[in-house]
């Protein structure tokens, strides 16, 4: 047994018996702001230098955030820098608003407001720890202290507001943060920010953003959410506050806590992409959107093009986006499974089909094409695949359509080169494989030349189909000719006349493999060997009957072969 986690304190829920959190559904997006270029940036172990803030701020306003934190211009000449630049190069969109983050301490936020003029709109986000925890070791107060900090930061800032108001006309709104809420007893949490909002003046037409971090993750998703509820329902001035969310991920839970928060009440959101930011990261805002995306649910942010936002991310924060990451991760889309590769490959084909105006594909939550994903690497080849897998990427990639009883046998020869090269084949590998199974193969039959053509017999007229040509094999040419219904039982009466009658047709298909002028026909034969055995052969031409005779001598070649 495991005796050091008995130095741990184990998280006190809030008894919370008739919560209503779990019988809602998230129906509509909640106001988005990205804290990136704040939280996220903090966490580099290379901070983002300018070029690359205003490079990421663009890619934010592109995605569509309206609130975007850009820094703690109090706490360094690069943040302050940043929070310039953006503002005297005038690269503020009029529907953005810009988010500073200040301690709760008079010197600290009498800077922050010097750094803010010129901008139109701005929220002024001010913070101080509230937690038991803090309280005990880091500032040696009782909650009256703590309190006391945050209403008077509250009323200076308030007091800068108004003078910068009459000043400027610049458009000011208030967000606080009860620094570590999911650490602080409830009651004491709803008192501070009840005090806050009531400093602040807010009303219903002029709200407050009173945002709860859970700063530290201590706890399982539901008991964030109580907590959330409990608050919601304890705040006198709830009509005059929106509910904003700030979640960590230090349990891996953080996209989970959000969720249930933003049922549980909450109204706004606050993340990063990739869930980028200190420790284990912050909630993964871009994952929260596409969960909503894939229920149904306009998450009012675009990630339509996912690799390009992927890109910026990665070259600006010197991070790297996992490969299993949710939508975004290389591997997400991509089945090696064969049993995977085979439900996806019939839920396209259902897809195709049925017309149907649903995403109905199986293990895949969402369409690929959505993210700006591609089909191809959907599904991928190697040691693990099945027979359904191979046949998918012919189809996908080149226009193959193998016919369903063919799969086993490209499959099983896709599955020993994989395991002779001992890693993932790629696509084109996998087409230069079937070429040259099917399309090399020259021996020991090989029609030289050949003429077919009908006559009409009979008082009935059918048609009946002549073949007559050159087959070469044993190192001589052979004159055959065959009469049939068509022109492939015609080749098979060709080749009974020379002795060659142990082969036994079973299945045909076609199809074209290009459109216009270049147009092919690519046909599948299968036969019977002797030794009552199936055997596929393809043949490709211009002429969709020598297309047909050509896969013919292709499965009897590879039967001999055998």
């Amino acid at each position: 047994m495991y005796q050091g986690c008995k130095k741990y304190i184990p998280f006190q829920p809030v008894q919370l018996k008739d919560r209503q959190w779990p019988d809602k559904v998230i129906t509509k997006a909640p106001v988005w702001c990205s804290v990136d270029l704040r939280d996220g940036n903090q966490a580099l172990v290379t901070p983002m230098n300018l070029e690359e803030k205003l490079l990421f701020f663009k890619t934010l306003v592109d995605i569509g955030f309206k609130e975007i934190e850009v820094g703690f211009p109090s706490a360094s000449e690069t943040e302050y820098e940043i929070l310039r630049t953006l503002i005297e190069r005038d690269l503020i969109p009029d529907d953005v608003t810009i988010q500073v983050l200040v301690q709760a301490r008079p010197h600290l936020i009498q800077k922050t407001f010097e750094a803010i003029r010129g901008a139109k709109n701005v929220i002024v986000h001010f913070y101080n720890s509230t937690s038991t925890l803090q309280r005990k070791v880091v500032f040696n107060t009782d909650m009256q202290g703590v309190i006391d900090i945050a209403v008077e930061g509250a009323r200076l800032i308030r007091k800068l507001t108004e003078e910068e108001v009459a000043r400027s006309g610049i458009n000011i709104r208030y967000e606080y943060s009860p620094e570590s809420f999911s650490g602080t007893e409830m009651d004491n949490a709803v008192e501070i920010c009840d005090r806050v909002l009531e400093e602040l003046g807010a009303t219903l037409d002029n709200k407050v953003i009173i945002n709860l971090p859970n700063t530290v993750e201590g706890s399982t998703p539901n008991c964030h959410a109580d907590q959330i509820e409990y608050f919601c329902r304890h705040l006198k001035g709830r009509d005059s506050a929106i509910i904003s969310l700030h979640a960590h991920n230090d349990r891996g839970c953080g996209v989970a806590a959000t969720e249930l928060g933003l049922m549980a009440g909450a109204d706004r959101v606050e993340g990063t992409l990739f869930g980028n930011g200190e420790r284990t990261g912050n909630a993964d805002i871009m994952v929260i959107a596409m969960n909503m995306y894939s229920q149904g649910v306009d998450p009012e942010l675009d990630f339509s093009n996912i690799n390009h936002i992927k890109d910026v991310y990665e070259s600006c924060t010197k991070m790297k986006v996992h490969e299993r990451h949710p939508y975004a991760g290389e591997l997400v889309f991509t089945a090696f499974s064969g049993s995977h590769q085979d439900a996806i490959n019939k839920g396209v084909e259902y897809m195709a089909k049925s017309g149907t105006q649903y995403w109905e594909v199986p293990y895949l939550p969402i369409d690929p094409a959505d993210v700006g994903r591609q089909y191809e690497p959907i599904i991928r080849i190697n040691s693990q695949s099945g027979k359904g897998g191979a046949a998918f990427i012919m189809a996908q990639s080149f226009g193959y359509h193998l016919p369903k009883a063919m799969h086993p046998e490209f499959g099983a020869i896709v599955k020993a080169a994989c395991d002779a090269e001992g890693r993932e084949l790629q696509p084109q590998e996998i087409f230069d494989l079937f070429h040259k199974e099917y399309f090399e193969i020259k021996y020991p039959y090989h029609l030289k030349r050949y003429k077919l053509y009908e006559e009409h017999e009979g008082q009935d007229g059918e048609t009946q189909v002549h073949f007559e040509g050159v087959l070469r094999f044993q190192n001589v040419d052979h004159e055959i000719s065959g009469t049939g219904n068509g022109p492939i039982d015609a080749f098979f009466g060709a080749l009974r006349s020379v002795g060659i009658n142990e082969y036994k047709f079973v299945s045909y298909s076609e199809h074209a493999v290009s459109s216009g002028a270049d147009s092919k026909a690519l046909s599948y034969i299968q036969i019977r060997t002797p030794e009552n055995k199936m055997v596929f052969g393809v043949g490709l031409d211009g002429n969709i009957s020598l297309a047909s005779i050509k896969g013919i001598i292709c499965a009897i070649n590879r039967a001999c072969r055998t």
